[in-house]
């Protein structure tokens, strides 16, 4: 059998064979199954051998590995679908006592299976969820986090994974159903901010059962809450870090290899300090495995097809972490970062193309959800322009995030410029669409109570490099903080309106002088687009959140300013040190909440839409950024007309509201008509998502919060 030139369907087909002694023939269902779902691939099976044989499907997709009990109940069949010997698999310690192959050096082997290995092999079933509020987000994205779990898991050989993501049609009474089948015995349970809600709920229901599975519960909301879950759900897990060897040692515990002081990077209740009694409020934490350590960071497919069959966009890491140390985050991994190496890149990619080509109208974009893209270390040049190269040659556009300080150095010299600026080019004619950089400010003394290292200088210099070279930029921006003063948020406003930042494309320049131009005002001059800075801003109007545990917060509580913690969100309620701009604040943070849900659905939009439509898209949330800057501008002018030492705040709230309320008003007269003229020229399955998200936003006539935020304020 020449086993390098088959597919791995053909060797699931050559397995099913080998049991029974008749190769099927590859036009069966078998031949044609989604691999990238083994539930799929075990259902294909069963329903070949019906209820005679006991079929296991485990194994990360990249070594899929199928085990098929004989007739006679006493040996199997082991198939490695990669095709690679069995002797080349990192086998885990419990397998090599428990699973012994007739034939390891090849990919199809005769195997016997002790009792414990096949209880192993079968148990636990573990369930990963994902929560969401559908009202907030109306277009999914691709799970990354349960989806990197159930590798991880399934690396282990242990017990069946099955994932459950409430963007995809799953309810949360879906999930308690399957929780309260009986036929869960761990489960995890992915939550982030706005999710508090859907936790408790989950967690409550859960907790009643007579006999409930281990819970373990991830994501940066539950960090935050640790104190508070553990204190409310006194069994519970909560994965504290990178989640993969949490969810592995969750396996290990399950099955009693593992006490839970040896469960990597998780917090749990104390021990008992005596018959029957819990210490109250103590948490107890392991050994933490860094992000930097994790770099095996593909996921499992699954739930990538049923992504795009909802209209959602499919993500990647291709590095984890970050390289400085933003005061406003409060993320463990600050100051680690870890990029994969380029080369583990290739079988995945291919993976998801073929899931893409059961969708050709999708655009062939790739979500690299890195935070910092290009990292550190004398090879980060290299590495970066490797990674675009097998991104463009696997056919993906692709989208990132980097910081500023990869394109703009007050402190490196022209060459060092020059350098970053070839990168920079070149990554543009790899294919990078767009990529978001987390600006934040282009005022010094914020970036510098932001602790960005970074200057307003700088953040201009950088904008106008990425613009003259080409780089499609998006840029985030923290308009409103609680320290900040009356001339800040001035200086924030015109920053914000500047037009000597966006320049035209240069693409008959060299690098050179375009580095040199950038500093030369009437070379400026001569090359701006003429647009404000505002118009390539992602989402207007942002407040900072002082989020649990994060270095700004603790400034903010020396101030006096912070209140009450709120778990739905992981952040500490705070005031603002001049009252009228926390007032100008709220009603900004009214304007996005009654626009999101709308202005989300456009994003969403541009992200799986090429060329005219997704310029029109674009231009449609260039109307919401336009009037969000005026708003801005008329509140300010309200404000300065207030004495900021005086007690009311009627006054100022009304003025706010009116401006709002017209602002809105003419918001409305400006969108409609262009939204019907986008929606005559999308396809039927994303003007559908469009016209509804646009009925319930033209039908709104209220001010409302929906809580909505992001923990480093992108």
């Amino acid at each position: 059998m020449r086993t390098l030139a088959l597919s791995a369907h053909e060797r699931l087909v050559h397995a099913v064979g080998h049991v029974t002694g008749t190769t099927p023939s590859p036009n069966t269902p078998l031949g044609s199954v989604p691999l990238t779902e083994p539930a799929a691939v075990h259902h294909a099976l069963a329903d070949t051998f019906g209820d005679q044989r006991t079929v296991v499907v485990t194994g990360t997709l990249d070594r899929r590995l199928v085990l098929i009990e004989q007739e006679d109940g006493e040996s199997w069949t082991a198939a490695d679908l990669s095709g690679q010997p069995h002797s080349t698999r990192a086998w885990p310690g419990w397998a090599q006592a428990h699973l012994q192959l007739a034939d390891p050096d090849e990919w199809l082997s005769p195997a016997v299976i002790t009792a414990e290995g096949r209880y192993r092999l079968l148990r636990p079933r573990l369930l990963l969820t994902s929560l969401y509020h559908r009202e907030y987000f109306p277009l999914p994205r691709f799970p990354l986090a349960i989806s990197d779990l159930a590798r991880a898991a399934r690396a282990t050989l242990m017990g069946r994974v099955e994932l459950m993501d409430m963007q995809l049609g799953i309810s949360l009474d879906d999930i308690l159903a399957r929780i309260t089948s009986g036929e869960i015995d761990v489960l995890g349970v992915s939550a982030t901010f706005g999710q508090h809600d859907l936790m408790t709920q989950l967690l409550d229901e859960v907790t009643r059962l007579d006999h409930p599975p281990l819970v373990v519960a991830g994501g940066s909301l539950t960090v935050r809450n640790e104190r508070m879950l553990l204190g409310r759900y006194p069994d519970l897990l909560i994965g504290r870090g990178a989640g993969e060897p949490t969810i592995a040692d969750v396996l290990a515990h399950w099955h009693g290899d593992l006490t839970l002081d040896q469960v990597r990077g998780a917090g749990y209740r104390g021990a008992a300090r005596g018959p029957g009694t819990m210490s109250i409020g103590r948490v107890r934490h392991t050994a933490t495995v860094a992000n930097r350590i994790q770099t095996d960071m593909w996921p499992e497919l699954d739930l990538l097809d049923r992504t795009f069959r909802h209209n959602g966009v499919a993500q990647l890491e291709s590095s984890r972490g970050c390289t400085n140390f933003c005061s406003f985050c409060p993320r463990g991994h600050k100051g680690q970062w870890a990029g994969a190496a380029p080369e583990a890149l290739p079988w995945i990619l291919s993976e998801m193309n073929a899931v893409f080509d059961r969708h050709p109208e999708l655009s062939r974009t790739l979500y690299l959800v890195d935070e910092e893209f290009i990292g550190r270390g004398d090879d980060a040049v290299g590495r970066a322009l490797t990674v675009a190269d097998t991104l463009a040659e696997a056919g993906f556009a692709w989208e990132t995030s980097c910081r500023v300080d990869q394109v703009v150095r007050l402190d490196r010299d022209r060459n060092w410029h020059i350098e970053r600026g070839h990168l920079w080019r070149g990554l543009v004619e790899r294919r990078l669409r767009r990529c978001l950089f987390g600006v934040e400010s282009g005022v010094t003394s914020i970036l510098d109570r932001f602790n960005k290292e970074t200057t307003g200088e700088q953040n201009a210099l950088a904008i106008r490099t990425l613009t003259a070279l080409g780089v499609p930029p998006r840029f985030t921006y923290i308009t409103f903080d609680q320290l900040m003063t009356e001339a800040e948020l001035r200086q924030t406003h015109a920053f914000q309106g500047r037009t000597d930042l966006l320049l035209r494309p240069q693409p008959n320049l060299n690098v050179e002088e375009i580095v040199d131009g950038v500093r030369d005002e009437q070379w400026v001059a001569e090359h701006t687009t003429g647009r404000p800075f505002y118009t390539g801003i992602s989402y207007m109007l942002v407040s900072m959140e002082c989020l649990i545990g994060a270095a700004y917060t603790r400034k903010a509580e020396a101030a006096g300013l912070t209140g009450l913690a709120d778990p739905s969100m992981g952040r500490v309620e705070a005031r603002f040190q001049d009252w009228r701009i926390g007032v100008l604040s709220h009603w900004s943070q009214l304007w996005i909440d009654r626009n999101f849900a709308l202005d989300y659905t456009l994003k969403s939009l541009e992200k799986i839409l090429d060329g005219h439509l997704y310029q029109v898209v674009r231009r449609v949330r260039g109307l919401l950024k336009n009037a969000a800057y005026l708003l801005l501008g008329r509140m300010i002018e309200a404000l300065g007309r207030t004495d900021a030492l005086a007690d009311d705040h009627t006054e100022l709230d009304a003025s706010c509201q009116a401006i709002a309320d017209a602002m809105i008003h003419d918001l409305h007269a400006e969108l409609e008509p262009a939204v019907t003229a986008l929606l005559d020229d999308l396809p039927p399955q994303h003007g559908t998502v469009l016209e509804r998200e646009h009925d319930v936003w033209r039908t709104t006539s209220t001010w409302n919060l929906i809580n909505v935020a992001d923990p480093c304020g992108t």
